[in-house]
């Protein structure tokens, strides 16, 4: 009965998405809609999409004035048995132009689906090519230009190692998988969601490994789209010796032509560049990561609260909950979504 009213939920809600009634940004805070795991992604043009599972279906919102309004949720797909909690959520890219959503469902499978001009989605692909692979149901999406690049936890091996998979005409269809790394103590951290970031044909994915008991982040790397991977580098100089998944992965992105990361490490929430010293920024779990005109901008959810550090060690509480996501709409402005209650809320942040 509970799949069944979530699943009505889902369509009531389209219903209404049809009347076309945009929801108005009051205090530049609203609630988006019921929900959990929002995904986000913004583009140059200002615009701002939004995904986030309900149930079984997939429920997408946009805003094309900078966050001043936001479409009502309508409906991508129903996924029965759609993973969306625990870190396990719809995802969102753009590529050429295209919005790009990919989702996971308990049974291992990984679909996409991409936004049509007219503003109906495609019928689903699925990425992974070997059935029922990624029953961890961690996933993540990047998209730059062209270039549309697809990880996750793959357990084709037996073991969770981290595969990926390129796709060249907007999620549509996905080339044959790659295994991008596989740990050399049999197994990745086994539920510790990756992070890609995609610039040109530039991939950087950032994953929790598991060697000699150690919990740590790592970074693996590709200048030709994917094709070929380099070697894997441990971020940071210390270890976190942990019987036990911390279920936390972390976030990078590109500032002063440099890769900068978030993670956490115990309680403690650390930034790093590749091959440098990691440098201790709060207390706190759940990272995320954006670059605004070359400045980072940090956020972690801390004793139930979204925590936003803006440059300059600003420190904003946005809200109670957890799950968030956040983009940068121009220099100034932020977007932040998180779920409270198993409801998306939404904040625009003025820097």
């Amino acid at each position: 009965m509970g799949k069944r009213r979530f699943v009505f939920t889902s369509l009531l809600i389209v219903l209404i998405a049809a009347c076309e009634q945009p929801t108005t940004l009051n205090d530049a805070h609203i609630t988006i809609g019921q929900g959990q795991m929002p995904a986000l992604v913004t583009t140059e043009d200002k615009n701002i999409h939004l995904v986030f599972g309900s149930g079984d279906s997939i429920l997408y919102v946009n805003s094309t004035d900078a966050g001043k309004t936001f479409t009502t949720p309508a409906l991508i797909a129903v996924l029965p048995r759609l993973f969306s909690s625990h870190t396990r959520g719809p995802q969102i890219a753009v590529s050429a132009g295209t919005v790009i959503v990919t989702a996971c469902v308990e049974s291992g499978d990984i679909y996409s689906f991409s936004r049509r001009p007219n503003n109906t989605w495609s019928d689903k692909a699925r990425i992974n090519d070997v059935d029922t692979s990624a029953k961890e149901g961690l996933m993540a999406l990047g998209g730059d230009g062209n270039h549309l690049f697809a990880v996750w936890l793959d357990l084709r091996n037996k073991h969770n190692e981290i595969f990926g998979s390129s796709s060249s005409d907007g999620g549509r269809t996905w080339d044959a998988n790659k295994l991008i790394y596989a740990s050399k103590d049999s197994t990745v951290c086994e539920c510790c969601k990756p992070a890609v970031l995609v610039k040109g044909n530039n991939i950087n994915v950032m994953f929790r490994n598991w060697i000699d008991g150690n919990r740590d982040m790592y970074l693996i790397q590709s200048n030709d789209d994917g094709h070929t991977f380099g070697d894997a580098h441990k971020l940071g100089t210390l270890s976190w010796k942990l019987n036990g998944c911390p279920m936390d992965g972390g976030d990078l992105a590109l500032g002063n032509n440099t890769i900068q990361t978030v993670w956490r490490r115990e309680d403690k929430i650390y930034v790093s560049e590749p091959g440098k010293t990691e440098t201790v920024i709060g207390t706190g779990r759940g990272t995320r990561l954006t670059n605004v005109n070359g400045h980072n901008v940090y956020s972690w959810t801390e004793k139930g609260h979204v925590i936003i550090v803006l440059p300059g060690n600003v420190k904003k509480e946005i809200g109670k909950g957890s799950a968030q996501a956040i983009g940068s709409i121009d220099n100034h402005t932020l977007v932040c979504a998180w779920e409270q209650d198993k409801t998306i809320q939404l904040k625009i942040v003025s820097m």
